[in-house]
């Protein structure tokens, strides 16, 4: 059933809406999916926190006219969905999925108003967590109080053992 005008109206302000609210875009093609394989696809992407989208081409280019990411709109051509959230865990998701399925073939996206082609989400994919950033940071910043309590500590215990020493003399 084709849509009426007023509901392609709609479909483009829910479009620009994604695009001004969203940072990290990544579209892929996803041509001989199964539905199952579809709600598997879905399902991986939202527990990201992310959206996909199965996008009309033709809506989604016109919602991304005059956008920082305007370009992205040559990337929409066949069955492509749209993944979208405002962290890159998104990419990671829509990669993890590609690996395991030749089916779903990454085209490209955009961070911010960086357009980015295949190998720029698969860059994106492979970045640490920030869960893992952070982590590392903590370790990062806790190992030097670690260094410095081990060297205040040290002279006292030197000394321990020189008292020691001179007490199992005198013995």
């Amino acid at each position: 059933m084709p849509m009426s005008r007023a509901q392609k109206e709609q479909e483009v302000e829910g479009y620009k809406q994604r695009f001004a609210e969203d940072e990290i875009f990544v579209v892929a093609q996803y041509s001989g999916l199964t539905v199952a394989e579809m709600t598997e696809l879905r399902a991986k992407i939202r527990e990201t926190g992310a959206r996909f989208k199965v996008t009309k081409n033709t809506l989604a280019k016109r919602a991304l006219e005059g956008t920082e990411i305007a370009e992205m709109g040559g990337m929409l051509a066949g069955p492509v969905g749209l993944a979208s959230s405002a962290e890159p865990s998104v990419a990671k998701a829509v990669y993890d999925f590609a690996k395991d399925h030749d089916k779903l073939v990454i085209m490209g996206g955009a961070m911010g108003a960086q357009i980015l082609d295949k190998a720029g989400v698969e860059q994106l994919a492979k970045l640490p967590s920030l869960d893992e950033l952070r982590g590392k940071i903590i370790g990062i910043l806790q190992a030097p109080a670690q260094k410095v309590v081990g060297v205040v500590s040290a002279p006292a215990g030197q000394l321990a053992r020189v008292i020691g020493a001179y007490a199992a003399k005198g013995e």
